[in-house]
């Protein structure tokens, strides 16, 4: 096989160009390079709607904002530093007895008011439920984690991990928040 040889590339299609042309439409480029991007009057074409309809007006779209990333595990230095009393905990919540609407209030109420007053991280008390053969634990042991990873929770959680057994072990959590912006 010779390496040295290129393959010729061939021309894009009209299709081709209109949909390279909408997928790079909002793609703000890292530094200018000097080449100008196809605008949509040479993307367009007698048959597509599409491109005919945003014509010569199609402007950059401004950029959408960034999910917040999903809740990750706390490091394992950090947990220690908490179990050992050496990193404080700013608050904690018992949710022991309630059912998982009022418990997810609550949690949710609890964590915006913590965020609010600068804590750091919280300890949440889901109890460890009880231990029938059918199940893993409790209904709030199991949900909690999930609502933490919630798109709902995502604003005010950083991370979390299962606690310490001083702290109440799988049947609480260490959860670190979001810094609050100003």
């Amino acid at each position: 096989m010779n390496r040295d040889r290129v393959r010729p590339m061939r021309p894009l299609t009209a299709e081709e160009r209109t949909l390279w042309f909408d997928a790079t439409r909002s793609v703000a480029p890292l530094r200018s390079s000097g080449r100008s991007a196809d605008t949509p009057s040479e993307v367009e074409t007698a048959g597509s709607g599409r491109a005919a309809a945003t014509g010569a007006r199609a402007t950059r779209a401004s950029h959408p904002v960034r999910p917040l990333p999903a809740p990750t595990a706390l490091d394992r230095r950090f947990k220690q530093r908490l179990a050992r009393g050496r990193e404080p905990i700013d608050g904690r919540i018992d949710l022991h007895g309630l059912k998982q609407s009022e418990a997810h209030h609550a949690l949710l109420g609890f964590l915006r008011s913590a965020r609010g007053r600068g804590a750091k991280v919280v300890l949440v008390i889901t109890g460890k439920g009880g231990r029938d053969a059918n199940q893993s634990g409790g209904v709030l042991r199991r949900q909690v984690p999930l609502w933490l990873h919630s798109a709902e929770l995502r604003d005010h959680v950083a991370g979390f991990a299962v606690a310490d057994s001083s702290h109440g072990g799988e049947g609480a959590l260490y959860v670190r928040l979001r810094r609050t912006r100003e």
